[in-house]
């Protein structure tokens, strides 16, 4: 019983690393989303994150530089995006996708010279795992979330307090109010346009982050095509979390454990009345996107009022229609 408990909390700490470039993506596309602005770009400026930061990272040995630089690379290419679906009212769905080619081109010309480098050891050692005074006494729980990488912890912080943002801040409550109808935001004095931008440019810093958290922290190398279509999972995943980012840390973490069960029964040879059941590994890596398929089914048939988008999600705002 012992050792079966041991392999489930080491199996459920690796979902957890998983899971969080997938966390720090949605949260990121909670934070456009919630003011109107649809974020199908976050493919894109993940895989800036991840060429921009390991390059800073090899360049400066500088664990914080190298994730402000991701930041600043994914905020580049929202700011980008903003400029033409906020000021200059450009269909967002198109700039979106646009913004992902954008991004994929970026990172591949980057990626060309980091193929087989190896990252610095102040790196490697800033973000090696540690141990939350305490709270990795506690049984099970404690070796799972709080006996991970500084990365890992900052991912689950960070969401906590996007939702405390959102439910208890003035700030928050605007931002919810833009996302809603932002005719109305702007007639009670909000600035719509400021609140718009900030929040495109802060969502695709936290997207340029957590590609960051694949070349810095889980490989921690550089390969082509790190993210493997990451981006597009924290769209639906954004979805499935209902624009909330305390949900959103359990649909990547679900993710996450999705992801480990395929690794898992790779190596398994298991037999069934004198027959070898054989797992194809194309079919266990398929299993986590089946998984958010029938999730999103689920989710669009309730018609709760909680579980709807912002009322103004993807139609641009111009001051003078209203």
């Amino acid at each position: 019983m012992a050792e079966f408990f041991n392999a489930l909390t080491l199996f459920l700490q690796t979902a957890v690393q998983m899971g969080t470039h997938i966390l720090f993506a949605v949260l990121g596309g909670i934070l456009c989303e919630k003011i109107g602005n649809m974020n199908l770009g976050i493919e894109g400026m993940m895989l800036m994150g991840a060429s921009i930061g390991f390059s800073a990272a090899l360049a400066t040995a500088n664990p914080f530089a190298a994730v402000v630089a991701a930041g600043l690379a994914g905020a580049a290419g929202a700011f980008i995006y903003g400029v033409i679906t906020i000021t200059l009212r450009g269909n967002q769905v198109v700039t979106c996708l646009i913004l992902t080619i954008f991004g994929t081109g970026v990172s591949g010309f980057l990626g060309k010279g980091l193929s087989g480098k190896a990252l610095p050891d102040p790196v490697l050692q800033a973000f090696a795992p540690v141990r939350v005074p305490l709270l990795y006494r506690i049984p099970v729980i404690g070796k799972i979330f709080f006996e991970q990488s500084p990365y890992v912890l900052a991912g689950m912080i960070l969401a906590a307090l996007l939702y405390g943002y959102f439910r208890c801040t003035r700030a928050g409550l605007n931002a919810r109010s833009v996302g809603e109808n932002p005719a109305v935001a702007d007639a009670a004095g909000i600035p719509v346009i400021r609140y718009k931008y900030a929040h495109v440019t802060a969502g695709g810093f936290l997207c340029g982050v957590g590609g960051a958290y694949l070349s810095l922290v889980f490989v921690p190398r550089w390969q082509e095509n790190i993210t493997a279509g990451a981006g597009w999972i924290a769209v639906a995943l954004i979805i499935f979390s209902t624009w909330n980012p305390l949900k959103a840390v359990f649909a990547a973490y679900l993710f996450g454990a999705l992801k480990g069960v395929g690794f898992k029964f790779q190596n398994i040879d298991l037999s069934i009345f004198g027959k070898k059941i054989i797992f194809y590994p194309q079919l266990l890596d398929m299993l986590p996107y089946f998984a958010t398929i029938a999730v999103l089914v689920i989710i669009t048939r309730r018609k709760k009022k909680e579980y709807q988008a912002p009322a103004g999600l993807g139609a641009s705002y111009f001051r003078e229609e209203r």
